[in-house]
């Protein structure tokens, strides 16, 4: 659950926020997301429907100064969202299928918003 993941390259990100309603605390949203992630990386994983990793993050209400290029640094709190596919359509297929989403629902009653975007890899590294 909390080991390093690996990512091949070529493989496609989607990186979906999700805006928590008013008054709607982590610890709240914490057992919804968990089995969320857990019936897609059990249920889609791998062969199964091409699931590779996933991370899910919490806006900490930093805002770098040194890698912003707008004025603004305003940012509503989040929750962040990080899943890894082979491609677009098996994460499309998955994310269809009743089993998936009456777990997203349930996370979905706690949130004004969510937004979930796709981005092909140009590059990856690691230090040498």
């Amino acid at each position: 659950m909390f080991e390093p993941v690996s990512i091949p390259f070529g493989a496609k990100m989607l990186f979906n926020t999700l805006k928590l309603k008013p008054g709607v605390e982590i610890d709240e949203v914490e057992l919804a997301l968990g089995e969320m992630c857990n019936v897609v990386k059990n249920t889609y994983g791998g062969d199964k429907g091409g699931f590779i990793a996933g991370q899910v993050f919490k806006f900490s209400g930093f805002v770098s100064d040194e890698g912003s290029l707008s004025e603004s640094r305003a940012a509503d709190d989040h929750i962040a969202i990080v899943t890894y596919w082979r491609s677009f359509e098996e994460h499309e297929r998955s994310h269809a299928d009743e089993v998936f989403k009456a777990k997203f629902s349930a996370v979905g009653e706690m949130c004004t918003d969510s937004k979930e975007l796709g981005y092909d890899m140009l590059w990856q590294g690691v230090p040498e």
